[in-house]
């Protein structure tokens, strides 16, 4: 399963203050959920990002219910504005 975020980062002027409210997303969601995890578009970009998130499990409710999982967390996470998700099964 492949889920996908597009991110609008509201106060960030410069690269690095975008690195610093993507990054510990990233870092958590890795960590937490065992799932990869990119930046996937607009890395040139302070304002905006994109991340893609590929998870795998032995079946299809149980990466159902792992994705719900990470959606959840992702959209509590504080210092972003989801624009646009997209959620693909395989």
């Amino acid at each position: 399963m492949v889920l996908t975020w597009e991110f609008r980062l509201p106060g960030c002027r410069s690269l690095k203050e975008k690195r610093a409210v993507i990054r510990p997303l990233r870092d958590r969601l890795q960590h937490h959920f065992r799932v990869s995890v990119a930046e996937t578009g607009f890395q040139d970009v302070h304002d905006r990002s994109a991340f893609t998130v590929a998870l795998a499990a032995s079946d299809g409710s149980s990466a159902a219910s792992l994705a719900d999982r990470v959606e959840r967390f992702v959209e509590s996470h504080e210092g972003l504005w989801i624009l646009h998700h997209r959620r693909e099964e395989w």
